[in-house]
């Protein structure tokens, strides 16, 4: 009896590490999203957003031909400008000091910007060549910055294109850019899962999701294909989240595309326009934000996931 009630504690402990119980395997959107949540529009207007990002109890997100950041607080009717210009900017997320970073287009660079506003260069090149256009970015709890590299920002994907190949980059905190992976078409969104011990890329040029094995020393094993995103709607893998259980959310043709860890597809959220983009939000990061070709839209879920720069 007291050996079974010791494996009983034991269980149970494990169960509910970090305070919360993880859910059984999610066979739908039922099992993700919230009671009754529809898809919201909450502003307008725009040319094409991409790149939200939950900061201070307000979304930024970029609007890249209109050159801008934008700031959307709830409650506001309109978004107010936050940074002009901004170097076209797309992605953008936080660094382990909370300090904003950016992948430019028109610059070809991923910025920080300072305490005091100022603006500085993290990297341009890579052995001596110009990147082609920062896309998308995430940050890695031990303070490794990953970016992809694809060509969307130069005239016609090609004017100016130095470099044979679009990659995949890793920024070391000693400033040394490494790259990782040259063989995608078009890498785009990433993300990394809860432990970070798989990242998580996807392709917009063959459709698919890519994923790889952290390694301690910040480079990439094991690529193999994750998921598939083909379907007969307008709409590309683009922006990648994942929640605090590993459900991986990918934005692509007609909505944001949902897959469990193993790479099953639950569904699909729809949205009214094409979507670029995603970010947890809110006061519990229940909220997920999504940025959609002129809108910003939000829907509620259960699972939720980390802001950028909590982990």
């Amino acid at each position: 009896m007291r050996r079974w009630s010791w494996l009983v504690v034991l269980a149970f402990l494990a169960g509910c590490a970090g305070g919360k119980q993880m859910p059984k395997k999610s066979l739908s959107l039922d099992d993700i999203l919230a009671p009754g949540a529809t898809v919201e529009k909450v502003a307008d207007g725009f040319q094409f957003t991409e790149g939200p990002l939950w900061v201070d109890g307000a979304l930024l997100f970029s609007d890249i031909p209109a050159n801008t950041i934008y700031k959307w607080t709830p409650g506001m009717d309109k978004a107010e400008v936050w940074r002009k210009p901004s170097g076209n900017s797309n992605g953008l997320t936080l660094d382990t000091a909370g300090r904003l970073l950016a992948c430019e287009h028109s610059t070809r660079r991923v910025s920080r910007t300072e305490p005091d506003g100022t603006i500085t260069t993290l990297a341009e090149r890579y052995e001596g060549k110009r990147l082609n256009s920062p896309n998308d970015v995430v940050v890695h709890s031990g303070g490794g910055i990953y970016f992809t590299d694809p060509p969307y920002g130069l005239p016609n994907m090609k004017e100016g294109k130095e470099l044979p190949f679009s990659g995949i980059y890793l920024l070391r905190p000693d400033g040394t850019l490494v790259l990782l992976d040259d063989s995608l078409a078009l890498p785009n969104g990433l993300a990394f899962s809860p432990d970070e011990k798989v990242l998580y890329v996807d392709d917009s040029g063959l459709m698919i999701i890519r994923a790889y094995d952290v390694q301690p020393d910040g480079t990439l094993t094991n690529a193999r294909r994750f998921a598939e995103l083909k379907r007969p709607k307008e709409g590309v893998p683009d922006g990648l989240k994942v929640d605090r259980y590993g459900n991986v959310f990918c934005t692509g043709p007609g909505g944001v595309w949902v897959f469990n860890s193993a790479g099953e597809k639950l569904g699909v959220i729809e949205t009214p326009e094409v979507p670029a983009n995603l970010a947890w939000g809110g006061d519990d990061f229940k909220t997920l934000y999504i940025t959609a070709r002129t809108g910003l839209y939000r829907v509620q879920v259960k699972t939720g996931g980390k802001g950028a720069g909590t982990k």
